[in-house]
Parts: C-alpha cells; sequence; structure tokens
C-alpha cells in the first residue's frame, strides 16, 4: 500500500473526471486535471462550471468517489484510506442533490399508521386517466383511532371515514391506498379490508366517504396493503401468516367464510349496532404460506399476476396470483418487516426489504440462495418499518423506522462490505444513507436512539407531493422529494 500522504503546502492531486450524464460529458483532452489537495465538493463544482470546463453557468455538483459521495476535502480522504499523494482518483460527478427540507405536517388525534398520494403521477392518479382532475391532489391518511382522512396539499381535512357504527373499521386501522380517483381500500386490526367510494366535488360541494364492501378471510390483524387499479385486485399480509389476493368489486368477489364475519362468535349483546349494511365478500385466494406474521406483499412492478411477500419468518417469496401459489422461496438471516418493489429497466424488479435488524437489505429475486443478497443498507438505529421507491428514477428509495428517521438511499453509492456488514456477513456491497430527516415535532428536544415518541410507520414518495411519513407523533409530514436523487 502507499504511504499516506502528507500535509505538505500546496499539494496537488492528480483527478479524472468522468459522468454518465451525455449533456455533461467533458472532451476528452480536458478529463484529467491536477487540483489542490485540499479542495472539496465546492471547489470541484466551481472548477467544473469554469469556462474552461464544461462553461455550464452555475450547475451544483456531488462527486462520487469509489461508489461513496464525497464528504470531505480530497486530501482526507486520501488520509482516510491511506492513500499517497500519487493516486490518481477517478471522480464520478453528478448534478447535486436537493435536501428533503420539511415543508408541512398535518396534525391528528391519534398514531398514523399509513399515507398514500393521489396526484397525476401517482399509480392511482395514472390508472384514473382523464377522470382525475389537476388541482385535485389529495393525501390519505390511516390512523389508530379508526379513522380515514382525507387532505388538500394545504393542509385541510376534506373527510372524515364513518365510525364502526357507520360502516367503518370497529379497531385500529394499519393501511390505506387510493385504488382510484374515486375508490381507497384500508385493513386493520379488526381483520377486514373494505373498500371505500370517494366523491369529490372540488370547491363545488363536500367531500364524500363511503363504504361499499367488507372483505373478511384474514383470521388476525391485516397490517399491509397493495394495490392493482386496472384489475382492481388487492394484496394483502396478515399476522396469521397468510397472503391474500382480493377483488375491489363485488360481483367478482366469492361469499366470505361465515365463521370468519365479524358477529359470527359474537353474542346479540356484545354486536357492535351499525345503520349501515354493508356486502360482506370473501378473498379470491387466501395463501397460508409463512410461519410466522407476514408483515408485507406488494406486486411486481412489471406484471399484476406476480407478487412478493415477507415475514417474520426470515423468508421472501414469489407468489403466482393466477393459482395462489409460491413458485420461489428465499431466506435471508433476520426478521422482515417491510417491502418495496424498485422498477428496473432490464428485468424483474429489486426487492428492498427492511429488517428488524435495522438495515435494508436488497435481493434479486432471480438470484439462487447463494447470491440473495445484492446490497446492504446500513444507518437506521431501530426496525426499519416502511420502504418507498423514488418514482423518478430506478437507483433510490426512501424508509422509515422506529428510530424516528427517514433515510433517503442512492443505490449508487456503494463500497465493498467488510466482515459482518453485509446479509450473511460475506461479501456483497453496502450504501449508507445520502440524506437523514428527523420527525419536526421533535426539533428542539432531546433525541433518542430508539425513536420513542417519533416513531415512523408509513411513507410514501410522490412525484409532485413529496415525501410523504406518518407516525408515533400523531402527524403525516411532508418534506420536498423532487431532485432529491437525481439522474
Amino acid at each position: 500500500m502507499d504511504e499516506p500522504m502528507n500535509d505538505a503546502p500546496g499539494a496537488q492531486v492528480k483527478v479524472t473526471f468522468t459522468t454518465n450524464e451525455a449533456d455533461l460529458q467533458l472532451p476528452e483532452e480536458k478529463r484529467q486535471l491536477l487540483v489542490p489537495a485540499d479542495i472539496r465538493r465546492y471547489g470541484l463544482s466551481r472548477i467544473l462550471n469554469s469556462d474552461l470546463m464544461l462553461d455550464s453557468g452555475s450547475v451544483p455538483f456531488d462527486f462520487l468517489v469509489n461508489g461513496s459521495f464525497l464528504r470531505s476535502s480530497l486530501e482526507d480522504y486520501l488520509n482516510s484510506e491511506g492513500l499517497s499523494l500519487e493516486t490518481n482518483l477517478t471522480l464520478q460527478y453528478v448534478r447535486s442533490l436537493i435536501p428533503p427540507v420539511f415543508e408541512a405536517s398535518f396534525e391528528h388525534d391519534d398514531w398514523v399508521s399509513s399515507v398514500d398520494a393521489l396526484t397525476a403521477t401517482s399509480p392511482a392518479g395514472r390508472w384514473s386517466g382523464e377522470n382525475f382532475s389537476r388541482g385535485q391532489e389529495r393525501i390519505l391518511s390511516a390512523s389508530y383511532d379508526g379513522l380515514l382522512r382525507i387532505w388538500n396539499a394545504s393542509g385541510e381535512v376534506l373527510v372524515t371515514a364513518p365510525s364502526a357504527s357507520h360502516g367503518g373499521h370497529s379497531a385500529s386501522i394499519k393501511a390505506a391506498k387510493f385504488i382510484s380517483s374515486t375508490q381507497i381500500a384500508s385493513t386493520g386490526m379488526d381483520r377486514s379490508v373494505r373498500v371505500w367510494k370517494y366523491t369529490d366535488p372540488g370547491a363545488s360541494g363536500q367531500a364524500e366517504l363511503k363504504p361499499t364492501l367488507e372483505l373478511y378471510g384474514h383470521r388476525a390483524s391485516v397490517d399491509s396493503l397493495e394495490v392493482h387499479g386496472p384489475s382492481k385486485r388487492i394484496l394483502t399480509a396478515s399476522a396469521d401468516g397468510s397472503v391474500a389476493l382480493w377483488s375491489a368489486s363485488k360481483s367478482s368477489s366469492p361469499e366470505a367464510d361465515a365463521s370468519l364475519l365479524p358477529n359470527a362468535h359474537t353474542s346479540k349483546r356484545r354486536k357492535v349496532a351499525s345503520s349501515v349494511t354493508t356486502p360482506q365478500r370473501g378473498p379470491l385466494f387466501l395463501m397460508q404460506i409463512h410461519n410466522a406474521p407476514a408483515t408485507a406483499a406488494v406486486f411486481d412492478p412489471r406484471d399484476h399476476t406476480v407478487g412478493y411477500s415477507v415475514s417474520q419468518d426470515h423468508t421472501v417469496k414469489t407468489l403466482d396470483l393466477t393459482t395462489g401459489s409460491v413458485v420461489a422461496n428465499l431466506t435471508l438471516s433476520h426478521s422482515l418487516l417491510s417491502l418495496c418493489a424498485i422498477p428496473r429497466s432490464n428485468g424483474a424488479p429489486l426487492l428492498a426489504v427492511g429488517t428488524s435488524a435495522r438495515h435494508i437489505t436488497l435481493v434479486d429475486p432471480r438470484a439462487s440462495a447463494a447470491t440473495t443478497s445484492v446490497m446492504t443498507l446500513r444507518g437506521h438505529t431501530n426496525k426499519v418499518v416502511a420502504l418507498a421507491a423514488n418514482p423518478e428514477n430506478e437507483y433510490s428509495l426512501v424508509s422509515g423506522s422506529h428510530d424516528g428517521t427517514c433515510r433517503i438511499w442512492d443505490l449508487r453509492s456503494v463500497r465493498p462490505a467488510s466482515g459482518g456488514e453485509s446479509e450473511g456477513g460475506v461479501g456483497g456491497n453496502v450504501s449508507e444513507p445520502v440524506y437523514v430527516f428527523e420527525r419536526e415535532s421533535r426539533q428542539g428536544k432531546k433525541k433518542s436512539v430508539a425513536g420513542e415518541g417519533a416513531k415512523v410507520f408509513g411513507v410514501v414518495w410522490d412525484r409532485e407531493l413529496g415525501i410523504l411519513s406518518g407516525g408515533e407523533d400523531k402527524k403525516v409530514q411532508v418534506n420536498r422529494g423532487r431532485d432529491v436523487v437525481r439522474e
């Protein structure tokens, strides 16, 4: 190994600039340069913007060195890596990341378990086509008080779901999603999946949320929900270890098992009186496939007849949703608590899996058991219970944790794992967050490593509204989401 460089005055380092951005390529003869050893990101950015280089004006740049963002001077980086002054550093430049600054928060009466967005670019907005009107961007929140709320972008509650006595959930809601601009699905601790009709006349009238279908089949809390609007399919995961596929349409839903209906084993005295009669149906498939609570299930972004599920039994399963069967099984090292599928243009999605061991494991569902882990994302200090992919690219995501933070990851920023860092402890790559943001409600207060009082339970990343998160502080928090991780 070369000797670490000393602090010689006027020391210089030879660098080679590269980029993957077609509109920011340097001519071959300008790519190598001698720069001061004590230069930092800002100075390197100024050099690139100069009229002798890119002549690009004032475009801020970040720099990747061996897969990690440069966050010190070149001199400090070389010293930390045990490299000498003679080292030729390759710097990959990308447009700078923009911090996910806090924008707003919306107060609730109880913990916020789940959030979703309805905009022209959100899944439900795209599925709605011309039925979605710009200017009617909405935020959906689910709470432990058993109620759904729909907000406008200004933080005004437009409508609150009915209570149990009027057809709503009889216990805490764990997850909720827009199926379209007029339909919503929700799940909860009352073992039910509920479908709602959402009417929003805009400024001309009062928004309304009306229950239209109750779905029963799970025998314990239903903790995860995913939807596919065009097919009106709903995919759920339950604490009873099962994963179920449902239809949001009453006409295509089979009869429910009578023994699983809410009043099947309840005395007349204890029955919950409801002024609303809602049709009750069962699942298209119910797959009892996990040996511990199933914590999340998602559709394949390319094909809604394929699904993936994770569980506290440490397994990731690939599901054939036309036959209700498991077609592949991967076993990891820890309890798995959350899941999102990151689309990739070259084939199967990459699965991001949040764990009880405080890290995120990226797996390729096509890979053999020997090469399960693609990358490990490290930085959280408590369970990782929520994940959402960046809607603008294939290489970034946001995570939410019981440590009270959301963290943003750029999968281009990687380094080789050292002993014990990767899933399984052998080989692989590791990435660390490029941004961390906390609950705004905890600003100025003593911070807890475990996140007491500020646990994050749900997160979604929308191209227009930003990064929405909900948690133990009884708030939906909105942070900037555009250009946080750019191509």
